[in-house]
């Protein structure tokens, strides 16, 4: 017994001697002053590209980008030739949790080692989780990572989600009523959140009641909605709407006030809708005229479409191997049920509304959705829904753009992030290739510069590798 006694100290104690690992042991370059020599510079503004560059990085910020010259002595230099840089990606959807690989009961836990990690590999400097399941584990995070205590993007922590009743997880508070919702928006602003996500049963008293508090803090509320129509939700004062015309419940027929109709209508009114006709167009150009911005997700769908995504092994690799297997299984049984599938159909319509909406001057944001059939991984969804939208009809340039540019400029911090040039903070993607003519590149991945940092994206993922789906 006091053998078994002395093993069970001896573990506690090797365990709390066990170091925790910092953001520090992931940095590849830290010096005072660093120069990415002979790159190409994709700035974000969707620019061209501009070929042997020389950028220098000093103090957490971009000193200077300009043509490839003499370095400035002292420095570290890199030399990229054959490599190309362009902004920290800024994830507008990127939530910390992913779905348990149990099928019975909808569970989303919280991953807090995996996707901080995955998400700064893959060249995500900056998210706004949109929607929480544990706010106060995001909050946590976000000052773990902020104080250099872990690795990971910089955090724009949203509370948790406002959802009326009839949630499909017991994970969410279901509003009571109009000033439930005000208390709720009031108790997490306290707390530290920044952001607020209305969801599928609020009713429209609830959601006007959320938008006038957390107006009245200057902050921000998007939505996915079902039970409000997009443009009953304008009216109303939300700022963004999530994932697209493929969640608008506003043209079923069977739809009721402050009702969410059943899904089914929802999606057999999208596949006979015209894009391009007066019901659609004008819908647009409500929710511009009103200043709504419109977040894609089209990661999430696709998961949903037979033979899609295509296999990435690293994303395969990142997986618990429970949930890798429950996502193939789910894979499987899509394809064999393709030829009844109305999911391509669908996502060929909601790749054609967010073309549609951003070419009428909506601001358009790009995000992943880590959720659905788990097909999506956080970092290499935010990489496929880049890729996604050159498929829906922007050039390369202009996906970059969303992707970086257009969540800064939702955010307020456009003077800050967002684009490559003098004074802004160092959030810059290295990667091999020229993503500006072949957007798969921006898979390569070989640095990624945080406020001037640069971090190991091998090192990150392979500390990541085998949590998704645990933590």
């Amino acid at each position: 017994m006091r053998f078994v006694v002395a093993l069970l100290l001896a573990s506690v104690s090797a365990i709390a001697q066990t170091p925790v690992t910092d953001a520090k042991s992931y940095v590849k370059y830290d010096q005072p002053t660093i120069v990415l020599d002979h790159v190409r510079v994709i700035d974000g503004t969707g620019a061209p590209g501009k070929p042997d560059q020389m950028l220098v990085i000093a103090n957490g910020k971009i000193q200077s980008i300009a043509a490839a010259g003499q370095p400035p002595a002292g420095a570290q230099v890199l030399d990229l030739s054959g490599d190309s840089v362009f902004p920290g990606i800024v994830g507008m959807h990127d939530h910390m949790y992913y779905p348990a690989p149990m099928r019975n009961l909808a569970l989303y836990p919280e991953h807090a080692w995996s996707f901080p990690r995955l998400y700064l590999a893959a060249g995500v400097t900056t998210i706004r989780t949109t929607g929480s399941v544990e706010p106060y584990t995001d909050l946590e995070i976000k000052k773990e990572i902020d104080e250099r205590k872990m690795p990971g993007p910089k955090m724009h922590v949203t509370g948790p989600y406002l959802e009326g009743q009839g949630a499909f997880t017991p994970q969410m508070h279901q509003l009571a009523d109009a000033e439930d919702a005000r208390r709720t928006v009031n108790y997490w602003i306290s707390e530290g959140v920044t952001n607020f996500k209305a969801y599928m049963n609020i009713t429209r008293d609830e959601l006007r009641a959320a938008a006038e508090e957390a107006h009245k803090k200057n902050l921000k509320i998007t939505g996915h909605l079902c039970s409000i129509g997009f443009r009953e939700a304008a009216a109303l004062g939300i700022d963004d709407l999530e994932h697209g015309i493929i969640v608008d419940s506003e043209f079923a027929p069977s739809k009721q006030p402050d009702k969410c109709p059943p899904q089914r209508d929802i999606r057999d009114t999208l596949l006979k809708l015209d894009i391009q006709g007066e019901q659609v167009q004008s819908m647009i150009h409500d929710l511009i005229a009103h200043h709504v911005a419109m977040t894609s997700t089209l990661p999430v769908f696709e998961g949903s479409v037979p033979g899609r995504p295509p296999i990435r092994q690293a994303n395969l690799d990142a997986m618990l191997p429970e949930a890798r297997q429950a996502y193939l299984n789910v894979r499987d049984n899509l394809n064999k049920n393709a030829a009844q599938s109305q999911a391509p159909a669908s996502f060929k319509k909601e790749e054609e509304f967010e073309f549609a909406f951003a070419k009428a001057g909506g601001l358009l944001l790009a995000g992943l959705d880590p959720t659905g059939n788990g097909a999506v991984v956080a970092g290499y969804g935010d990489q496929r829904e880049i890729e996604l939208l050159v498929e829906a009809g922007f050039t390369p340039l202009e996906a970059l753009r969303i992707a970086t540019y257009n969540g800064a400029q939702y955010l307020g911090l456009l003077d800050q992030i967002g684009t490559l040039s003098a004074g802004k903070q160092a959030d810059i993607v290295v990667v091999k290739g020229d993503p500006s003519k072949t957007i798969s590149d921006i898979e390569n991945v070989e640095l990624v510069f945080k406020d001037g940092i640069a971090y190991d994206p091998a090192k990150l993922v392979k500390d990541a590798n085998g949590f998704v789906g645990l933590k």
